[in-house]
């Protein structure tokens, strides 16, 4: 009886970490190690082999508004491709480069980094049933040590919550970095660059906002995406900053919809894989 008691707890145990994980997203934690930049560097990164692979196999002009990538169609050369641009990115001295390239060499690696995994495990239904992060109340692939750069073994947590959130504060991050999930803004169909950077993280915004799954106003009720939940402290703190925040790209009418409203939103999101099928 002790032990059944005993084991009981356990599993209780077990669920409500799950629950707590799968419900919360990370702080911003900076990661000193990478404070390290040099402002006078011209030093770049090639990202051609991302912008290949993007060309080859994001749909952009799904019936959904929403891009997605055919995992299905994805060959030998397309993953070798691949391949070959991640290995490239984590012989890149990173330390050694400007903010502008830093900033995108992070995004273009989390979200290359992201297609791998699932081309990895594929076929699969979310990326959530990949569950390669170490500990009992860890699930799917974020907290999986997946490369090395300067000696450094990094996770995909790693890159945004404690590289690209706490140095560079910026909430666009978030339209930015991929999750390969429909609820997720947009993969974007070509690389971040120091060049493109404000264009691309505008426009992100922009798809997504004025897209359902960011922002939907029905009967009276508004619906956000749970990005604006889980990451509510990098959007001004509250859900009126929220909306603040969203109002300055939302169009008509989800603007004038949205500047109406009174009440309490409430929140959703979808792991379904971006895939074509």
């Amino acid at each position: 009886m002790f032990l059944q008691r005993i084991v009981t707890l356990i599993i209780v145990l077990l669920l409500v970490g799950i629950h707590i994980q799968a419900s919360a997203a990370p702080k911003p934690d900076l990661w000193a190690r990478w404070k390290t930049f040099d402002p006078a560097s011209t030093r770049t990164v090639d990202h051609a082999q991302w912008g290949l692979f993007l060309d080859a196999y994001l749909v952009v002009n799904h019936p959904s508004g929403i891009n997605r990538i055919r995992y299905a169609d994805v060959d030998g050369e397309g993953k070798s491709v691949l391949q070959h641009y991640l290995d490239m990115l984590q012989t890149v001295e990173v330390t050694k480069l400007n903010r502008s390239e830093q900033k995108a060499y992070w995004i273009n690696l989390y979200n290359a980094l992201t297609v791998k995994v699932i081309l990895d495990h594929y076929p699969v239904d979310s990326i959530k049933d990949i569950d390669i992060s170490p500990g009992w109340f860890s699930f799917g692939p974020w907290d999986a040590e997946l490369l090395v750069i300067e000696g450094e073994r990094v996770t995909l947590n790693d890159i945004e919550h404690r590289i690209l959130r706490p140095i560079w504060q910026d909430n666009r991050i978030h339209y930015a970095v991929n999750c390969a999930s429909l609820g997720c803004p947009n993969l974007q169909p070509k690389p971040f660059t120091s060049d493109n950077m404000e264009e691309l993280l505008e426009k992100a915004a922009g798809e997504y906002i004025n897209h359902e799954r960011g922002v939907k106003l029905d009967n009276g009720r508004l619906t956000l995406s749970s990005i604006y939940k889980w990451f509510q402290v990098d959007f001004g703190g509250s859900e009126t900053a929220v909306i603040k925040h969203l109002l300055k790209y939302a169009q008509t009418p989800v603007a004038t919809k949205l500047n109406a409203f009174e009440g309490k939103a409430r929140y959703e999101y979808s792991w379904v894989l971006n895939d074509t099928k």
